[in-house]
């Protein structure tokens, strides 16, 4: 774009306080402007530049570019079958408290503890405000809030103390489903800068949370005397993290930016693609808002100019050009004077909520208009004003919705629309299930544990496949690789290792079996310190053993199969175990999994609690001494479900070992009950659980994470989890799946941060190496995974994990499951120990199309076992003895309960 009058390639000037940092910078030149208006006519994307281009469109460009948003605003409300309707919704405005750690140069909000007559609204009084809100037809609870005040204000903290609430997000939580039950109305929240953890423990009580992006200028946050200087909430990474989990979490989210706080139009227009990034790629973004910043008395930017009307109209097309015709926009009524036409022709198609009761809190000096006068000036421009609720009709179904919200919104939307119903009132409903309990009968395909050997799968892939993991295209730029055209996707039935291709037939760059480039000699010199001293490797030096092969490999796996045979002996264990995937109904969004299923799906099943105990019974009289329970997060799970599977298990077979619920399942547990996750822990070892098993790992890098999950827990709360477990006394096993998106570095990465939770806990049993099963993986289904890693990748990953794990973790464990005999054999020749276990019923992997069965018997394991000439040798979970009674009744079954056994003969002995 050659023909702006500046200096800089995008054609706007670079200096960031151009105009005394107004956000105003040299304007375009004609040609430009009309090159990117016809753009914009003719419904073509705008990159971030033609967007600023068009952000300086005044006067009679302002008007064409006005028609073209309103157009595309009018093309969504025909496709979302509401043509000419202009939404609000009536709402009551909560400032649970004014009290903020941040400390910005615009904001009246937050204030200090002296000035206030109270720290925080007294629950009597926030019910007060809902109740007289709900009486005059108001449907949402508006909770604002300063962000974490107890971090800043010590008297906060003493509030909480004395009320007792361990912090803010805890009383915002009793709050919200105070609301709930006494008034009906909705709560919709907006407690500032919030993580994953704390999306878990609100979703469950708030249809629909929001946050203000503002801006992604970040010297606005770095710059001394800037707006944002001094406020940890606002730095620009930290906010889009919050969009980021919030749609990882799949809450219903509401963000927007705040313009003229001294940010370039570049900067604007920036903040507007982020969110456009973001929306696409969770697709949680269910409104922005485009609000322009007024000066108030009292605050640092009282003396700045107001964002001007125009400015704010050009801001509102290009965000509706941008962000396409299916994006819901709204603008603040009482923030436009009189302008409400030209609003509405900018392409909102939202007024945001408006109060029949209550001020606008953080924008004091503009009341609200009465509703009535919004809906006349909305005709006049030849709209409908329709009320709404605080989550919008795309999102009023799983996994968007909580179960435990379903009637509460439910009593108040149109079926019709999923707007407000007109005819609706709030009335209080309980909020948690009445019995709060496991459900007393088992539903869906129960048998899959033994159909998936003979009948399979019904799909390959769940009927919600393009849209519960998000944006393929979007996630496809994080993986680096070009997003592939549906016709060269993976078919599934390639052969694991297999490079796959792009559309034109040629592989796929970076993602083959070579190995990496090495300097002459790095290989020796590494093999040369894994003989001194292994777990003294460098990262380099593991990488270039990750890259052996031939004499090189043999060489690495012959180091760590002698270093196997100082620390563990010849033996080769296995336990007699049980695997009960209680359900495998989940809305997580992991792309890597091909277990989870809606619950309407034809392969979609959950247990009762007697077929849970049923089935640990079955276990214990074939000779297990465990059984290994997990499932997926169903939406309906109440988080004190866990304790009771636990207890059945326990009730019905005391002396068998309960190794149970994985950290996402901790996680869950805990944001469902309230519990920290400590207590949590507590009360799951009090109800039987013995230990846990260390999956949900994956990979233990965000970045890697963030691909192959959409909301599964970050790698520091899974850290977090099996820290706190190890220091209750509860051992765990830990698990890396590798070969899909991920990297030999990656592997090394992971290698470390085990270590170091190990040399810190000592509460590791073992380490589990899952190779990925690509054959039904959402992810590799849409071609952005290999399929899986190679033979000789298995045979180094498994031979490092011996030598950077020695002195920490003895046992190294691999799976018969993914490997299949030959490749167990591979890497018990090269440091591996462990067999895992006879599973009796293994799903997660078959429905991956993992195709090694679903069970080993005890003579399969030998079968492994024999060629290599060394012994198999039966342990607990713990790697204790096994009692000889327990031998004694695993050696009558073979080690597998009848009901799996696929008509294979008991053995009698």
């Amino acid at each position: 774009m050659g023909d702006f009058r500046g200096n800089s390639g995008n054609g706007e000037v670079t200096d960031p306080e151009g105009d005394n940092g107004t956000g105003r910078t040299q304007a375009p030149t004609a040609s430009a402007m009309r090159r990117t208006l016809a753009r914009a006519r003719d419904g073509k994307p705008l990159d971030v530049d033609e967007a600023t281009v068009l952000l300086h469109a005044r006067g009679e460009d302002l008007n064409r570019l006005l028609g073209y948003a309103s157009r595309t605003r009018d093309a969504g409300l025909e496709a979302a079958k509401r043509p000419n309707v202009i939404t609000y919704s009536r709402k009551v405005f909560i400032p649970l408290t004014r009290l903020c750690r941040d400390r910005c140069g615009y904001c009246t909000f937050a204030t200090v503890p002296h000035r206030l007559h109270s720290l925080y609204l007294e629950p009597d009084e926030i019910v007060a405000i809902a109740r007289q809100g709900a009486e005059l037809g108001c449907k949402e609870a508006l909770f604002t809030l300063g962000d974490k005040p107890e971090d800043r204000w010590r008297q906060a903290r003493e509030w909480l103390d004395e009320h007792g609430y361990d912090d803010t997000l805890s009383y915002v939580r009793a709050m919200a489903i105070r609301v709930l039950e006494e008034t009906g109305l909705l709560p919709h929240l907006n407690p500032g800068v919030l993580s994953w953890q704390d999306f878990q423990r609100l979703k469950p009580v708030a249809p629909s949370m929001g946050m203000m992006l503002e801006t992604t200028a970040s010297r606005l946050f770095t710059d001394k005397g800037a707006p944002h200087f001094g406020s940890p909430d606002k730095d620009p990474a930290v906010r889009l993290r919050v969009l980021e989990d919030a749609g990882r979490s799949n809450v219903p989210f509401t963000t927007g930016i705040l313009i003229g706080i001294g940010e370039t139009l570049a900067e604007r227009a920036e903040s507007v693609f982020a969110i456009r990034k973001v929306a696409r790629e969770y697709r949680g973004i269910q409104e922005v808002i485009v609000q322009n910043f007024r000066a108030k008395p009292d605050t640092k930017m009282r003396d700045a100019p107001d964002a001007e009307l125009d400015d704010l109209a050009a801001t509102i097309a290009v965000t509706r050009l941008v962000l396409g015709s299916k994006a819901r926009i709204q603008a603040p009524p009482n923030l436009v004077g009189a302008q409400y036409d030209l609003i509405l022709r900018a392409g909102i198609d939202d007024w945001g909520g408006v109060s029949p009761l209550t001020p606008d809190h953080v924008n004091p000096e503009r009341p609200w208009p009465a509703i009535d006068e919004l809906a006349a000036h909305t005709a006049q421009a030849g709209f409908t004003l329709r009320e709404r609720l605080t989550i919008y009709p795309p999102y009023l179904r799983e996994p968007w919705l909580d179960p435990r919200l379903a009637r509460h919104v439910a009593a108040l939307a149109d079926p019709a629309t999923g707007l407000a119903a007109e005819d609706a009132r709030p009335a209080g409903l309980p909020w948690q299930e009445p019995d709060g309990g496991w459900g007393q009968d088992g539903s869906g395909r129960t048998d899959l544990h033994v159909t998936i050997d003979t009948a399979g799968r019904t799909h390959d892939r769940r009927e919600d496949f393009a849209e519960v993991y998000g944006d393929w295209d979007e996630i496809a730029e994080r993986t680096g690789l070009p997003a592939p055209a549906p016709a060269s996707r993976p078919t599934g039935r390639e052969a694991p290792g297999a490079p796959y291709t792009d559309a034109s037939g040629a592989p796929r760059p970076g993602r083959d079996d070579a190995p990496a480039i090495l300097r002459p000699g790095e290989t020796a010199a590494a093999l040369r310190q894994a003989e001194r001293d292994p777990a003294a490797l460098t990262d380099d030096q593991a990488l270039a053993l990750l890259a052996a092969d031939g004499p090189d490999l043999e060489a690495l796996a012959g180091i760590a199969d002698a270093l196997r045979r100082e620390v563990m002996g010849d033996d080769v264990t296995y336990v007699v175990t049980r695997n009960i995937n209680f359900t495998n109904v989940c809305y997580t969004g992991c792309r890597f999994c091909a277990f989870a299923q809606r619950r309407t799906d034809a392969d979609a099943y959950t247990l009762s609690l007697q077929q849970i105990g049923d089935r640990a019974a079955e276990a214990w009289k074939a000779g297990a001494t465990e059984v290994c329970m997990q499932g997926g997060i169903h939406p309906d799970l109440p988080g004190t479900a866990y304790f009771e599977i636990a207890s059945e298990v326990k009730r019905r077979c005391p002396d068998l070992h309960v190794h149970a619920f994985s950290p996402m399942e901790v996680v869950n547990g805990a944001s469902r009950t309230g519990l920290p996750i400590r207590e949590w822990l507590v009360r799951a070892k009090e109800a039987g659980v013995g230990s846990l098993p260390g999956t949900a790992a994956e990979i233990l890098d965000d970045e890697v994470r963030w691909v192959l999950t959409k909301g599964k827990l970050p790698a520091s709360v899974w850290v977090e989890v099996i820290s706190t477990a190890h220091e209750l006394g509860l051992r765990t096993s830990a698990t890396m799946m590798y070969g899909h998106v991920d990297t030999p570095a990656h592997w090394v990465g992971h290698l470390r941060v085990i270590r170091s939770i190990q040399e810190r806990t000592g509460g590791f049993t073992e380490f589990v190496l899952l190779p990925f099963i690509h054959e039904n993986a959402p992810i590799y289904l849409a071609g952005l995974a290999r399929p899986g890693p190679t033979r000789r990748e298995n045979r180094a990953v498994h031979a490092l994990s011996r030598l950077l794990l020695h002195g920490a973790i003895d046992s190294i464990q691999c799976s018969w499951v993914k490997l299949g005999n030959e490749g167990c054999r591979d890497v018990l020749r090269g440091g591996a120990n462990d067999l895992g276990g006879t599973l009796m019923e293994e799903t997660i992997s078959r429905m991956a199309g993992a195709d090694h069965g679903s069970y080993k018997t005890i003579s399969g394991l030998r079968a492994i076992t024999e060629p290599l000439g060394r012994p198999l040798r039966p342990r607990t979970t713990t790697y204790g003895e096994v009692p000889a009674e327990r031998q004694a009744a695993a050696a009558a079954t073979d080690g597998v309960c009848s009901s799996v056994r696929a008509g294979l003969p008991l053995l009698t002995h």
